[in-house]
């Protein structure tokens, strides 16, 4: 498993590295979405300061919407590696009405120096859109379905759970330049509940280029021995919007 989480992650920022620049001439496949290069300083875990590659895309099929997301972070301190962060997520969302939506939703994630070492979760619920109309939209989604998170000590085995997934997308224009996100979700099982939390703020730079700084808080209520419960991580870059 181990070999093949280091395979996801090379393979991960290899495409989406390769994918950008083709973005920069045309839409991919109809897909639409944002690419970025980032720079963080990590501090919980790790106390690095790194590099990333972020992809988001989303495309209509008939009645069924899907997203694709997809991070991957790498940090050295004093020429060692420190750092080694995969997250990959697809969502496959369909209206009910207006407002109301039904959805199915897998991730997995892969982090060498974090609390757990890797892990997934795969489920279904439904999604409700709050506020849809310019310049504000807010999604809600909450679903049930099938969690596993590996501790990094080798000797631990993985939990295997069920787990409920709640979620919040928000999303406001404050002008036609500048825009800022907050977006939460939380995964409780009986063994842990893990919460995250991202604000940023994007700034327009010229066509479809934008300024990004971001800051996201992590949070695993209970952690394997001598891991801490607690990251952190502030962003700053360069995205690419993709129409």
């Amino acid at each position: 498993m181990k070999l093949l989480s280091t395979f996801c992650g090379a393979a991960a920022l290899i495409a989406m590295t390769s994918i950008a620049p083709s973005a920069l001439a045309a839409p991919i496949l109809g897909w639409s979405g944002e690419a970025a290069v980032t720079g963080s300083k990590t501090t919980g875990n790790t106390e690095t300061t790194d590099l990333g590659v972020n992809l988001k895309l989303k495309r209509e099929f008939g009645d069924f919407r899907h997203k694709f997301k997809g991070r991957f972070d790498y940090g050295k301190n004093k020429g060692n590696r420190n750092k080694q962060r995969l997250g990959l997520g697809y969502q496959v969302e369909r209206d009910v009405s207006e407002r109301l939506f039904i959805l199915g939703t897998a991730d997995y994630f892969q982090d060498d120096f974090g609390a757990f070492e890797e892990g997934y979760y795969v489920g279904a619920g439904f999604g409700y859109k709050v506020l849809m109309n310019d310049p504000t939209q807010w999604d809600l989604s909450g679903g049930i379905g099938y969690r596993e998170q590996t501790p990094q000590n080798e000797t631990t085995p993985a939990k295997e759970e069920v787990a409920l997934q709640l979620r919040s997308d928000f999303d406001h224009a404050l002008n036609d330049a500048v825009s800022i996100y907050n977006n939460t979700e939380l995964l409780h099982s009986k063994s842990d509940t893990y919460i995250w939390n991202e604000i940023g703020l994007n700034a327009k730079l010229m066509g479809d280029l934008a300024a990004r700084i971001s800051y996201r808080i992590d949070n695993h209520s209970t952690v394997p021995a001598g891991r801490k419960k607690t990251d952190t991580i502030t962003r700053i870059g360069v995205v690419y919007k993709m129409k």
